[in-house]
């Protein structure tokens, strides 16, 4: 691989500008997903969408990280991290624009652009981690989770107020995130060239294990399926779950908005945790142990649930964490951290996708939230198995 400005700078790698792209980087990951949710009744009256093809616009992205996180590891150990990620600002960028120009095609092309380049984003970031930050890699994979939770909350809080400033509506909410992936795509440029008195050469690149072919690539991926889908399917479906209990729209709201709060606290302390153990076995048994706490607890006592949602904040936040961590503790390198990143992501997005839709079904098929628990319950006892497996201190 042709090493890029960046990587071979050691001023550079010294740097707070590292952490600031990355911080920069990560603000974009989210924000253009999590502004639609509380505008996608205004989306589909703009286009006339039914209430099945606007749900179709929160199922893409997950679909598209699935899909694409396989790839996107190919393009960055074929181009180069930093280049790849500058492409994947830029689809983002691109995507972004689309979706407000005007039409309806515009808007499913750019939801699916935009999309395509936070799944190549997703899969990119921990291996640049991995080869440029090896000794911090805990403090940097917490503080940016902990920028996309944040991000994320601020974007589902403000898009509101935002569209009611204007005519524009809808459309002014989300391109406020433009901003930040404006000044990411620049910030980026700087190291997307080689320096004149670099002399052009080729690392030699040792051959590595696929995670694909290996028992621990499986476990790590199973961890990162688990806890997403738990976490996506709670998002989705708490707020019905939380009415059917006798809670209000407005109550549901708010103890949704306190488990995404709790979640980012948690990023914070498992960030110190991880950098104090020699195995991740125990602080990953312990987040999921929380979550499947959590989700017996709604089964069986949904009057406590705000108690079960700050619990369940506090094993989803850690889980994240962790599972980003774990793409470059069990790997030998950044190529084989890309590789490991792009499989959990392809096979934990992917299952998280089929999560709120399962559980949808199981409450139809059903006509109680029992069922629906029950499987949460059972894929919440799988992870802390997988966690345990997955948290051995080993590389594939």
């Amino acid at each position: 691989m042709t090493h890029t400005a960046f990587s071979a700078n050691p001023a550079l790698r010294r740097s707070g500008f590292f952490l600031f792209l990355l911080l920069l980087t990560a603000a974009n990951l989210r924000t253009p997903i999590t502004a639609v949710g509380p505008v996608l009744e205004n989306i589909r009256q703009t286009f006339g969408l039914s209430a099945s093809a606007a749900g179709v616009i929160n199922f893409l992205p997950l679909l598209m990280f699935a899909t694409l996180a396989p790839p996107a590891a190919w393009f960055g150990n074929r181009f180069g991290l930093e280049r790849s990620l500058w492409g994947a600002l830029l689809l983002i960028t691109l995507g972004s624009l689309l979706r407000i120009s005007g039409s309806e095609n515009a808007l499913w092309a750019g939801t699916i652009i935009l999309s395509s380049g936070i799944a190549a984003a997703n899969v990119l970031l921990p291996p640049l981690i991995k080869r440029d930050f090896t000794e911090h890699t805990a403090r940097y994979v917490g503080l940016y989770a902990m920028t996309m939770a944040i991000t994320a909350s601020i974007a589902s809080g403000v898009v509101v107020p935002l569209a009611e400033l204007s005519s524009a509506g809808w459309r002014l909410s989300l391109a406020v995130w433009l901003v930040p992936a404006i000044v990411a795509l620049f910030a980026w440029l700087p190291y997307l060239k080689k320096p004149a008195s670099q002399v052009k050469h080729t690392a030699t690149s040792t051959v590595t294990r696929s995670p694909w072919r290996a028992a621990l690539g499986w476990q790590v991926s199973l961890f990162m399926a688990c806890q997403s889908l738990v976490f996506y399917t709670l998002i989705g479906w708490f707020t019905p779950f939380a009415q059917d209990s006798g809670m209000s729209q407005l109550e549901a709201g708010g103890m949704l908005f306190v488990y995404q709060i709790v979640a980012i606290v948690s990023n914070l302390a498992c960030m110190s945790a991880l950098r104090k153990m020699r195995d991740q076995r125990v602080i990953g048994f312990i987040a999921s142990l929380s979550i499947f706490v959590a989700v017996a607890g709604l089964l069986m006592a949904p009057n406590y649930a705000l108690l079960w949602l700050i619990l369940a904040g506090l094993g989803a936040g850690a889980s994240m964490v962790i599972c980003l961590s774990l793409f470059n503790l069990r790997s030998q390198d950044h190529q084989q951290a890309a590789k490991l990143s792009g499989m959990a992501q392809c096979v934990g997005y992917g299952l998280a996708a089929l999560g709120p839709l399962c559980f949808g079904l199981l409450h139809d098929v059903s006509g109680n939230w029992q069922w629906p628990l029950m499987l949460l319950l059972v894929i919440a006892g799988l992870q802390m198995v997988v966690a345990t497996l997955a948290g051995r201190a080993r590389v594939i």
